[in-house]
């Protein structure tokens, strides 16, 4: 069992909820039943599933963080989408994209640390 508030990758991923949530204030208000809802509980499904599964076992949490991952990846489209449709600037884009590679990144770090210490 691990204690999910002292985990950096759930700490740094409410992080990221917070960026999206302002990121979002902006997008067109025809939006809010789709995109923007869609971004949201994409982002806030990452550290969902980082406190959920931090509480069963090892095996258990490596299931919950793939969870996570698989967010996070969607959420990452997502972001490629709203650019496309121009409600994020290209600097903004980057800034915000380069936080969720970041994070995609210490997620499946994590995992794989603890699959190999579970040799699986």
């Amino acid at each position: 069992m691990h204690n999910f508030k002292e985990l950096k990758i759930w700490s740094e991923s409410i992080e990221l909820v917070e960026k999206i949530y302002q990121l979002t204030e902006s997008f067109p208000t025809s939006e809010q039943f789709g995109l923007t809802n869609q971004i949201r509980r994409c982002s806030v499904s990452v550290p969902s599933n980082i406190a959920e599964g931090s509480g069963g076992t090892d095996k258990e949490f490596c299931r919950y963080l793939t969870i996570s991952l698989s967010s996070a990846f969607e959420l990452e489209t997502q972001l490629i989408i709203a650019k496309r449709l121009k409600y994020i600037d290209d600097p903004k884009h980057k800034e915000i994209s380069e936080f969720v590679v970041t994070m995609q990144k210490m997620i499946f770090g994590f995992k794989n640390k603890l699959t190999k210490d579970l040799n699986i």
